[in-house]
């Protein structure tokens, strides 16, 4: 074999194995020539640039594309490049180009030392007429204009001739641009060549750009840099309403007004600590702060500002504060901003710590508000929405809705005592009628009058009582409050008023007497407080308004011993005797009360005669008939019985609420007890209802005829095993996992995640 034959071989061979090795995701690095100097550069395709520095935050792999690089091609142009401003005339290859903005000529030098200047429109050079979406792989990750293709140029100037506004552009056109503003405002007007009018001119046109590509977080973050740089350099001529221009780390703005505040000895103000939050590099936002922004950013002002008055104070560190702007263009050095010497308390930790643990009280106040609004077809103005805000925001979205509610429940206490149905009340939501009234409807009963100013009897955690479809509930100016604690006083009060309220019930009539004695143990209670007094009175409307339920009362007072059912009998007996008569259908149904206690019914009378005849004062009770024929104004309450005696209420302390407490809202169903999982750990839910779960957190939506087909398959009906599984969801990460809606069922991935850990 010849020599030439041995080396075309190895030609052909190293050619065969550079084409296999040029697989069109993989990292490039060729030679590019900028003048006489051969230097090694990673490049990228334009649309790569973008990919590659918006998943730099996020920590993932780049993909590219191969990418040659082009050399700078020699221009014979010797004029001086100069800048154009707006509304000065330029046309290239019969173009014209009147929105300026651009260096122009064929001569200005990188200042990094190597070819020429990135931005600079040289006319002198071959330009092919384009479209502005066409680019090539001329168009590189830090492209110039000189290194473009003839139609890469020609796209470059049908954009400058137009409105600049596509947001369709190829991105490294917009690059090229945007390093001429740089430079115009990084190094000419430092040398005081650019005076404010046009300082402010390109201010404006920076922001304009971000507002069309500020999509693209590579161009958002330089564009924001080169902002801040113009506010810090200029804050007499610029200004900008809002301290986040974007959530960099890096701030140099943000770090400038901090250094300068802490520098005076001033408190933090409530925005500049906010922004020390949004621009730690020790501390990332959670979902419900990003989603609910607004929400959060004024929930951690009003909590600041709760916490630390006119603002956090923080003494004045040792590092110095620097300022160093670095480029997008490659034809531009690090730039070193001329500043005072200043502190650099951005380094500190100890009051960002403090900081920290505001805005993650905020986010868990936001968490539930921040779900419903993640769920489709969901509004901040929903009133279901409105609820879920803080109390801190209550009056953030006040709606129309909220303004009816509060007009409408105003007149029912001023007309009807806060009398209302269930279903008049339930309209105010907005929502579906629901079958029955659980923990989830009383929730939303509870948020909207305690939002709007108003307490509901019953209310389910102070007067263990539930809500019924088709029931009334009683409404009262003020409600209970974020921090309202029961006494035990107040328990056991509600047990007599319930006690009482049955007894005056006894013969289907409440005499007004009846009322007031019961009323007025509420208000000779000392040991109570007026929202527990208030509380109380609308409870007993709503008992002497509700028929009491006495379901299941007869196995409870089976354990009682004689002394307690003896006392809770002279209850009875005494409210009995507040209308001053006795007749025969009284008297029975007392009867039948002494039965229910496990006492002797032959005891009635008896008792009556000794409870009336052991007070002094207490005056002789009248026969049906004298009572009927005299007025009830002359009716005078013994204070000994309204009092009722302290050893027959320490006889009942402790027994009463046990034995007429109602049961806690249920779910639709009594299916669920809780068990062990397949793997052998406690899940706090069974088998099927796990297994149902497990199989719809597959997808992020199912159609409702699919679920049905799983709980075929489990033996399980729908809607009582979707709402078994939530209860248990809140139990865990109070959240719900599914939502229903038009047919579809919804999972919320965020409580998945909670919920696994």
């Amino acid at each position: 074999m010849g020599f030439w034959t041995i080396v075309v071989l190895t030609f052909l061979f190293y050619c065969a194995i550079k084409a296999m090795v040029k697989p069109s995701n993989a990292k490039t690095i060729d030679k590019k020539r900028r003048g006489s100097d051969n230097r090694i550069q990673l490049k990228m395709t334009t649309s790569n640039r973008l990919a590659a520095d918006d998943n730099a935050e996020d920590d993932d792999l780049a993909t590219f594309r191969i990418s040659y690089g082009y050399d700078e091609e020699r221009s014979k142009n010797t004029t001086p490049g100069e800048w154009i401003t707006p509304g000065e005339p330029i046309i290239i290859k019969g173009l014209r180009i009147d929105g300026g903005n651009f260096y122009f000529g064929g001569q200005l030098s990188s200042l990094d030392g190597y070819g020429t200047e990135a931005s600079l429109v040289d006319n002198s050079l071959k330009i092919e007429s384009a479209t502005i979406d066409y680019e090539d792989g001329s168009l590189g990750y830090w492209p110039k204009y000189i290194s473009l293709t003839p139609k890469g140029r020609g796209a470059y100037i049908s954009w400058l001739s137009g409105p600049r506004s596509d947001p369709k552009t190829p991105l490294g056109y917009v690059f090229i641009y945007f390093y001429g503003l740089e430079r115009r405002i990084t190094v000419d007007s430092i040398v005081e060549k650019v005076d404010d009018l046009e300082f402010r001119s390109i201010f404006s046109e920076l922001l304009r750009l971000k507002s069309v590509y500020g999509v693209s977080r590579s161009f958002s973050r330089y564009c924001t840099r080169l902002i801040e740089i113009m506010l810090l350099l200029r804050p007499d001529v610029v200004s900008y309403p809002e301290l986040e221009l974007a959530p960099l780390r890096d701030s140099l703005l943000f770090k400038y007004r901090l250094a300068t505040i802490v520098n005076e000895e001033k408190p933090i103000p409530p925005e500049l600590a906010l922004a020390w939050i949004r621009f730690s590099p020790d501390y990332s936002l959670k979902k419900p702060a990003r989603r609910c922004s607004h929400e959060f950013s004024l929930m951690f002002t009003r909590l600041y500002v709760e916490k630390y008055g006119v603002g956090l104070s923080v003494k004045p560190n040792k590092t110095r504060l620097k300022l160093e702007y670095h480029p997008a263009s490659p034809s531009l050095r690090g730039v070193a901003l001329p500043s005072r010497d200043l502190p650099d308390p951005s380094v500190l930790t100890a009051p960002v710590n403090k900081l920290i643990s505001i805005a993650e009280d905020c986010t868990a106040q936001l968490d539930s508000y921040s779900r419903y609004l993640a769920k489709p077809g969901t509004a901040r103005s929903d009133i279901e929405a409105v609820l879920l805000l803080p109390d801190e925001l209550g009056d953030l979205y006040v709606s129309k809705r909220l303004e009816d509610f509060k007009s409408w429940a105003n007149e029912a206490i001023s007309t009807k005592n806060g009398i209302v149905g269930f279903e008049d009340f339930w309209v105010h939501t907005q929502l579906p009628l629901p079958s029955k009234v659980n923990k989830k409807e009383f929730d939303l009963v509870q948020n909207l009058a305690e939002r709007a100013g108003f307490g509901i009897a019953p209310d389910a955690r102070y007067h263990h009582a539930k809500l019924s479809l088709n029931g009334k509930l009683v409404l009262f100016p003020g409600g209970h409050g974020k921090y309202f604690q029961p006494s035990r006083k107040f328990y056991e009060l509600g047990v007599v008023l319930r006690l009482g309220a049955m007894v005056a019930a006894i013969d289907s009539r409440i005499d007004q007497n009846e009322i007031r004695l019961l009323t007025q143990l509420i208000d000779h209670e000392t040991n109570l407080s007026p929202v527990e007094k208030q509380s109380l009175h609308a409870y007993l409307i709503w008992r002497l308004n509700t028929p009491s339920n006495l379901t299941g009362l007869k196995s409870r007072v089976e354990s009682l011993a004689e002394a307690e059912k003896s006392a809770i009998s002279r209850i009875l007996i005494k409210v009995s005797m507040a209308d001053g008569k006795f007749d025969a259908a009284e008297i029975k149904q007392l009867e039948k009360f002494y039965t229910l206690l496990g006492l002797d019914k032959a005891m009635v009378a008896g008792d009556i005669h000794m409870i009336s005849s052991s007070k002094a004062d207490v005056g002789s009770l009248k026969t049906s008939s004298e009572a009927r024929s005299s007025s009830s104004n002359d009716f005078k309450l013994d204070e000994d019985i309204l009092a009722l005696h302290e050893s027959e209420t320490k006889d009942v302390k402790g027994i009463l609420e046990a034995i007429f407490v109602e049961d806690d809202y249920e779910s639709d169903t009594d299916e669920f007890k809780p068990e062990t999982s397949i793997e052998g750990e406690e899940t706090g839910i069974d088998r099927l209802h796990h297994t149902l779960y497990q199989s719809l957190i597959q997808k992020d939506k199912w159609e409702r005829q699919e679920v049905e087909v799983f709980c075929r398959e489990l033996g399980l009906m729908l809607g009582g095993a979707l709402e078994i599984i939530n209860d248990w969801a809140f139990e865990q990460v109070d959240a719900a996992v599914f939502d229903e809606d038009s047919g579809w069922i919804y999972v919320d991935k965020e409580v998945v995640e909670e919920i696994e850990g």
